[in-house]
């Protein structure tokens, strides 16, 4: 006999602009665990805010059945004195689902972070370390101790948030929110921005989870790769319609599954893309950047060891290792967000750190995105206006650009294939789409320098290669350099023809 944990019925959302094409339909039966698929843009992420009741509905009905669940599971308000004591559960949302999505964003880990803060050591001496943020969840012990046994949380107490990789970052969220024995958990894209082995932990994390049948999942994926085989039955969006739920098996040999891989593989037969016309002539100079024995320490940890870089003008590089090798604390020394700059020996368009020139002088030749600028940009803002402050390096918009920079970023905008959400608030659009904004934001200046950390991170494929295509095309205007971070050879672009590992420093 079936038991519905969560229903939504001819669902429709009371915010006009939240609202998916077609009335939604939803269910999440006892011991499903679920995978919502979709292109950037579908409504996955408005689906989920009608699941959590984040969004309200105008018509429809959203139904619970928490509370018909056993309560054997350790309760969050149990005391040390009675761990296995049955206490009833709340019927309430807000305290049977928790929500996670995946963006790197430290912000979202200690509720206190702005941009530059990881690098700033002055500034990290009052960042709680994450035992004070996990031992402050009141729980079951025995709770706690398995979750810190199931996520391997022990070697992570001690370190700052701030300082965490990002697999390491994963863990501690998931634990966060597991401590408060949750019925459901959603992940959204819980394995973008990993390596080959963080994401295989991270893929036996989770099904050991479902295995356990403590907790429900739900996985907002874009790719049909990235549906783990604990799945069970799979909702797909097109068109921001929710299509009827399928197990994973019929979803893997059904129309719509057809439908979505052909849609992917029509889109990314993309002519080279037309590219805004270049506005500045290029930097003479020869060593864009030096790096001499530089070697980044946090207290007793070292980070980086005994670095020794050059990058010429019009190379294209690819910087690999594994998460948590320094690969952010490197380009942060870069992009002159780093103070341990002035102390090492580093040269920057020819000239070394700390002899006169300011962080606006470097930061004008460099176009830099990242997952983890992605927290710091979530700005209520028009999408061109978060693409136009690439032009002032700034995270909101306090320049009013001019006619002839405001025409520069819509073009780069339409380039990207997203001219039609310019005045679109930025908050307001799907995680892939912020994305390829904040790519757009990149390449707004003309930058000499492309500094591109994990940019197809979260992209659909149709998107990916489109992205892919446009880098192609900017590396072949003269002298432009690069710098290209990704876990995934797959993803390098053709130019790349130089490479860089890092390794992690024990």
């Amino acid at each position: 006999m079936s038991h519905p944990i969560i229903q939504l019925q001819e669902a429709i959302a009371r915010d006009p602009a939240r609202r998916l094409q077609a009335p939604v339909n939803f269910t999440l039966e006892q011991g499903e665990q679920l995978a919502l698929i979709g292109l950037n843009g579908s409504s996955k992420s408005t689906l989920i805010e009608m699941i959590t009741g984040t969004v309200a509905l105008q018509e429809g009905t959203k139904t619970y059945h928490f509370i018909d669940e056993p309560a054997d599971k350790p309760s969050t308000t149990s005391s040390q004195d009675a761990a296995s004591s049955v206490v009833p559960r709340s019927n309430l949302a807000s305290d049977n689902i928790r929500y996670i999505a995946f963006r790197d964003a430290y912000g979202t880990a200690d509720g206190n972070y702005y941009y530059q803060q990881r690098w700033n050591a002055s500034d990290r001496e009052g960042v709680v370390l994450t035992r004070d943020l996990l031992t402050s969840i009141h729980c079951d012990p025995t709770h706690r101790d398995r979750i810190f046994r199931l996520l391997q949380i022990e070697p992570l107490l001690d370190k700052q948030i701030i300082l965490l990789s990002s697999g390491e970052l994963r863990r501690f969220q998931i634990a966060k929110m597991l401590l408060t024995a949750p019925r459901v958990l959603i992940l959204e894209s819980p394995f973008i921005g990993l390596d080959a082995d963080t994401r295989e932990t991270l893929s036996a994390l989770l099904t050991q989870l479902a295995a356990e049948n403590t907790v429900q999942i739900i996985l907002s994926v874009c790719s049909p790769e990235d549906i783990p085989s604990f799945i069970t039955h799979v909702y797909t969006l097109q068109g921001k319609t929710c299509g009827p739920k399928q197990t994973r098996n019929d979803f893997m040999h059904s129309e719509p599954f057809t439908a979505l891989r052909d849609q992917m593989v029509a889109q990314t037969r993309t002519n080279s893309p037309l590219l805004p016309n270049p506005i500045h002539a290029p930097l003479q100079c020869d060593e864009v950047v030096h790096l001499h024995h530089v070697t980044i320490r946090y207290g007793e940890r070292t980070i980086l060891n005994d670095i020794n870089w050059t990058i010429r003008s019009g190379e294209k590089w690819a910087l690999s290792g594994t998460n948590g090798s320094g690969k952010s604390t490197l380009l942060s020394l870069i992009c002159a967000d780093n103070p341990q700059a002035y102390s090492q020996q580093i040269d920057l368009f020819g000239r070394r750190r700390g002899t006169g020139e300011s962080i606006w002088e470097i930061k004008r030749h460099i176009g830099y995105v990242s997952p983890e600028m992605h927290r710091a940009y979530l700005k209520n803002l028009p999408a061109i206006d978060i693409a136009a402050s690439g032009l002032f390096d700034s995270i909101g918009l306090y320049r009013t650009p001019t006619d002839q920079q405001r025409q520069q970023c819509m073009g780069w905008l339409e380039t990207f294939g997203i001219g039609n959400l310019s005045n679109s608030p930025f908050i307001r659009l799907s995680s892939g789409e912020q994305r390829l904004v904040l790519l757009a934001r990149a390449f707004v200046k003309d930058p000499d320098l492309l500094i591109l950390d994990e940019p197809l991170h979260g992209l659909d494929l149709c998107n990916k290669v489109r992205a892919r295509a446009v880098i192609e095309a900017f590396c072949q205007r003269e002298g432009k350099t690069m710098i290209y971070v990704t876990h995934y050879p797959q993803e390098l672009p053709s130019c790349v023809t130089l490479h860089k590992e890092l390794t992690r420093y024990q």
